[in-house]
């Protein structure tokens, strides 16, 4: 692996170095911004981050601040105004999505304390990760055997466009996993943020 390999960032976009630099891969704990994330990454699905990232604060505003119990609340009519929203990536069956998930969200806190718990339940075993990071490891492996597993979990509890592909981009974003390249500055400061990190106590036991 070259010394000087740097993560998969469009360097003419300040906007998106931003986000690598200082928020993804980041631990997040806090239910509302997984819950964003997790419809962010559902608007992705056929398009690229870019294209959601420079959008997001349009989506802030279209969803509420993700408010997960707001959003639960949305109507049909909401439903019909928000595609008529020309900020946000309009599509009817990822703007009915998040509406489903947010009320799968609530089911969820109920059943397990907090999104939190549950998601990071699924944060992968050191030793099922490996030693280093690459951009050729991060193109070979789109998902992972927890985010295959987290997929299950979540279709089975009625949860939309949160296939295995999506759930480990969401693991990323979330920081169960570390994928800065090696050679990344950013990897320093995640896996930092990582050890610090106090995980909720909440263990899931889903079959695979």
């Amino acid at each position: 692996m070259p010394a000087t390999e740097e993560c998969p960032v469009p360097i003419d976009d300040s906007v998106f170095q931003r986000y690598h630099d200082s928020e993804w891969g980041m631990p997040v704990i806090s239910d509302t911004q997984i819950f964003e994330k997790v419809c962010l990454e559902g608007f992705q699905a056929g398009l690229s981050w870019q294209t959601i990232l420079h959008r997001r604060e349009h989506f802030r505003n279209a969803f509420v601040g993700f408010d997960i119990a707001k959003v639960a609340s949305f109507t049909e009519i909401d439903v019909e105004n928000l595609l008529q929203n020309k900020n946000i990536i309009r599509n009817r069956r990822k703007i009915s999505s998040a509406v489903n998930n947010a009320n799968r969200a609530l089911e969820l806190q109920q059943e397990f304390g907090s999104l939190a718990s549950f998601f990071w339940s699924y944060e992968p075993k050191p030793e099922n990760r490996p030693i280093h990071i690459s951009r050729d490891w991060l193109k070979a492996n789109p998902t992972s055997t927890e985010s295959v597993r987290l997929s299950k979990a979540l279709k089975k509890r009625g949860w939309s466009f949160v296939g295995p592909t999506t759930m480990y981009a969401l693991m990323q974003a979330l920081g169960l996993v570390n994928d800065h390249v090696q050679s990344c500055p950013a990897r320093i400061r995640v896996q930092r943020a990582r050890q610090q990190l106090i995980r909720p106590a909440f263990q899931v036991d889903d079959p695979p």
